[in-house]
C-alpha cells in the first residue's frame, strides 16, 4: 500500500497560515520558508494525518523522534538543539493559530498547543553562545593595507572591506547600496529601507565611525572611480557585480563590473575570506566587524550619551541592545578586568554610571 504524501485539508489550511504569515505578520520569504518546513517535518511523522485528527500524543512522540533524527546537511549527526527547539516553538505557534480557526476548534485546544514547548535543555543549548569575538581594529587594518589594487575588482573588494569597517553595514544592506547612499560630504551612509535591505526594514544614518588608517581614503578613492572614470549614476550600484564573458580560450572569465549589484551576499564572505587569508590571519565574516566597533566604542565612549551615540549609529533602538548583542566580555579581556577589580585606582564610579544609563532608557534604579 502507497503511503500518503499529502493530506488536501491540509495544504488547504497550510496554505492558510503562511499567506498569513507573509501578508499579515510582515515575515521574510526565509521565515515563512522555515515554518512550511518546520510544519512539513511534524506532517511526514505523522504520515499526513489530518489536523483534525490531532492528539497530544503526536507531540510526545513526534519529541523524541526530533531527538534522535538525522540531519540531511550534517551525516550522522542528529538535529541540533537550536533545530529542536525552533521547529517546536513554531509548531506552537501554528497549533495555537490553528486551534482558532473553524471545523478545528472542536478538535484542538489552545493547551494542546503548549505540548510543543521546546524542552528546557534544548532552550538554554539553544540560547547559550560560543565565543566567536570579531577581529581587532589593527587586524582589519592590516588586512586591508594587503587588499591588492591594480585592478577595478580590486578596487571594489577593498572599498567593500573599508565601508563595513567605517559603518558596520551588514551584508545584505551593502549588496543593496546605492551610489547616492554614500554621502562624503558629511561622511555617513543612509541606509535607506526603501531601497537598502536593512534589518526589519529599519531607515538610518549612519557616520563614520573612527577607526583610523586608510578605509576613508580608499572609500572615497572608490566613489570617484566609479563616477568620474566609469561613468556610474547615483542610481547606480556601489558595489556592482562583476560581469563574465570569455576569454582567449573561449573560456568564462570575470571582465570586469557589470550594471547591476550582487544578487546574493555570497561575493561578500568570499572577498572577506580571501581578504584574511592573504595576511594568514583567522577568517572573519562581514558581520563580526561589527563587534569590532562595539569594542573600539566601548575604549573611546566615556559617558552613556556617546556610548548612546554609537549604539543608535550601528542601527540599534537602544543601548542596551548594543550590550546584549555584542557586548560580549573575550576571555582575554576578562581575564584583565578580574585581575584588575583588586586595583582601586582601576575602579571608576559604576554605579553611578549605570544608573544614569537606566534612566535615560526609561528603566527604573
Amino acid at each position: 500500500m502507497t503511503k500518503p504524501n499529502h493530506c488536501p485539508a491540509n495544504e488547504r489550511i497550510k496554505r492558510r497560515y503562511l499567506i498569513r504569515l507573509r501578508e499579515v505578520k510582515g515575515h521574510s520569504v526565509a521565515t515563512v520558508d522555515g515554518a512550511a518546513a518546520a510544519i512539513s517535518r511534524f506532517e511526514v511523522f505523522t504520515c499526513y494525518r489530518d489536523f483534525k485528527k490531532f492528539h497530544v500524543e503526536q507531540v510526545r512522540s513526534f519529541k523524541k523522534y526530533l531527538s534522535t533524527e538525522a540531519n540531511a546537511l550534517h551525516s550522522g549527526a542528529t538535529l541540533s538543539s537550536a533545530t529542536v527547539a525552533s521547529t517546536l516553538r513554531t509548531l506552537r505557534t501554528f497549533f495555537m493559530w490553528l486551534a482558532d480557526q473553524p471545523g478545528y476548534r472542536s478538535a484542538i485546544r489552545y493547551s494542546d498547543a503548549d505540548y510543543f514547548t521546546p524542552p528546557a535543555k534544548d532552550e538554554r543549548i539553544a540560547a547559550g553562545r560560543v565565543e566567536r569575538p570579531g577581529p581587532e581594529l589593527e587586524e582589519v587594518v592590516t588586512v586591508l593595507k594587503a587588499m591588492p589594487s591594480a585592478t577595478v575588482l580590486d578596487l571594489r573588494d577593498r572599498a567593500l572591506v573599508a565601508l563595513i569597517l567605517l559603518t558596520g553595514v551588514r551584508d545584505k544592506a551593502a549588496v543593496s547600496l546605492k551610489l547616492k547612499h554614500l554621502d562624503l560630504t558629511e561622511n555617513r551612509l543612509v541606509q535607506d529601507a526603501r531601497e537598502v535591505k536593512t534589518k526589519r526594514s529599519k531607515t538610518f544614518v549612519t557616520y563614520f565611525f573612527p577607526v583610523g588608517g586608510e578605509a576613508l581614503a580608499i572609500v572615497t578613492e572608490w566613489k570617484a572611480c566609479l563616477v568620474n572614470e566609469l561613468g556610474f549614476q547615483m542610481d547606480g550600484p556601489l558595489f556592482p557585480a562583476t560581469a563574465i564573458g570569455h576569454d582567449e580560450n573561449y573560456l568564462f572569465s570575470p571582465t570586469g563590473l557589470g550594471q547591476k549589484p550582487w544578487a546574493t551576499t555570497t561575493p561578500v564572505r568570499e572577498i572577506f575570506k580571501s581578504a584574511f587569508q592573504r595576511v594568514n590571519l583567522p577568517y572573519h565574516n562581514p558581520h563580526s566587524l561589527r563587534s569590532t566597533l562595539v569594542r573600539l566604542g566601548e575604549r573611546l565612549c566615556r559617558t552613556p550619551e556617546e556610548f548612546k551615540a554609537w549604539s543608535q549609529n550601528l542601527g540599534h533602538s537602544g543601548v542596551l541592545t548594543t550590550f546584549s548583542a555584542y557586548g560580549n566580555v573575550d576571555n582575554r579581556k576578562q581575564s584583565e578586568i578580574i585581575r584588575n577589580l583588586g586595583n582601586p585606582e582601576a575602579k571608576g564610579d559604576l554605579a553611578s554610571e549605570m544608573a544614569l544609563l537606566l534612566q535615560r532608557h526609561g528603566k527604573r534604579v
